[in-house]
């Protein structure tokens, strides 16, 4: 019960976060090149990934065997935790810019507007811009939901959590329109990068054959271990870095975590 409640939290925020990227620039392609475009781009991008977690997750689930299932899937999820996490320790200690959403949208706004004026139907300038964004973001999303879906056995809880995080952004997003900064984006990433670890070395043991003490209750300890490991790390680059701006990254997305 424990890890399962745990998983579903890991997934909705990591997912929350990958949402809050992708909306951006379709929100981004939207206004500027007309919102069908926009739309049909988000939408094609999310049959392929639809396709992907069916095609995918379930011969894992059903046809390879746990254990090599939990190593293999276990070494992923520590790789992806922990560049989440050591990305959101430089952001938090002042080594690297704070991730900024409504930079981004300013920039890609920016960036379409210079590409002419839209025609009245369709636009593919602002298919490419959703489809890309949506597609790219949502492959984390895929790569998060398999893995720990898959690990633990509820793909189908874990595509749940994914879906209700998308559907939330969406809703709030649509409600604060372009005041993206009022989601805690690079606080969740810390969170979520502490999660995705905790799980991976847990998954890496089990699958390895390490007996954990107390069991689910290990990945409690795991995830306070490694929260109080990047808070120190945190406090003690801070002291060696100058807290710099908000950076406005390209608007073109590249697959960022």
């Amino acid at each position: 019960m424990t890890s399962t409640v745990v998983l579903a939290v890991a997934v909705f925020a990591a997912c929350a976060v990958e949402s809050v990227e992708a909306f951006t620039l379709v929100l981004a392609a939207g206004t500027t090149r007309g919102w069908r475009s926009a739309l049909e781009g988000a939408a094609s991008a999310f049959v392929i990934l639809a396709v992907l977690v069916g095609a995918v997750g379930v011969p894992l689930v059903h046809y390879v065997p746990i254990d090599s299932l939990r190593v293999v899937i276990g070494g992923l999820l520590l790789v992806l935790g922990l560049s989440w996490l050591r990305k959101a320790v430089l952001r938090a200690s002042g080594h690297k810019a704070l991730h900024d959403e409504d930079a981004i949208y300013a920039a890609t706004v920016a960036d379409l507007a210079s590409s002419g004026q839209a025609p009245p139907r369709r636009d593919a300038i602002g298919f490419a811009v959703a489809f890309k964004g949506v597609l790219l973001e949502g492959l984390e999303v895929v790569l998060i939901v398999l893995s720990l879906g898959s690990s633990s056995h509820h793909l189908g809880l874990a595509a749940a959590m994914a879906a209700a995080a998308a559907l939330v952004v969406i809703g709030v997003g649509a409600a604060i329109s372009r005041q993206l900064r009022e989601v805690p984006e690079n606080t969740l990433k810390f969170a979520v990068g502490v999660m995705l670890t905790s799980f991976g070395l847990f998954w890496v043991g089990e699958g390895a054959g390490v007996s954990w003490p107390g069991k689910d209750v290990a990945i409690l300890v795991l995830i306070a271990g490694f929260l109080l490991l990047a808070l120190s790390m945190v406090r003690v680059l801070t002291r060696s870095a100058p807290r710099p701006e908000r950076d406005a990254v390209a608007p073109v997305p590249a697959g960022r975590a």
